[in-house]
């Protein structure tokens, strides 16, 4: 049986490392992650997340890959290239740039 597998930072496209002194939820640093990724692309769209402590992530996809989870493969095989990365993987937030052509 194939296992996903487990999260890590070098997984992750160009990350952007956030630190807070507050576990936030999911809203906060949702809100945190795309002003910080606002910074790299005037008009970021989110592809993916993680919420480590609830276990949960989307897209929702069942397929595993043997090197990275598979909402992570999701969306960087539609083009995401930026990763908000929350409190050493607590929350992680994967964006695409929709103005590449700027």
């Amino acid at each position: 049986m194939n296992r996903c597998m487990e999260l890590t930072r070098d997984m992750l496209p160009n990350p952007i490392d956030v630190y807070t002194d507050e576990h936030p939820e999911f809203m906060t640093a949702k809100a945190l992650a795309f002003h910080q990724a606002k910074q790299v692309s005037s008009d970021p769209m989110l592809m993916a997340w993680f919420d480590k402590g609830a276990a949960r992530y989307s897209p929702d996809v069942i397929c595993c890959d043997y090197e990275k989870p598979a909402w992570l493969v999701y969306a960087e095989s539609r083009g995401a290239d930026i990763s908000v990365n929350v409190n050493d993987l607590d929350y992680v937030f994967v964006y695409g740039r929709s103005d590449m052509g700027d």
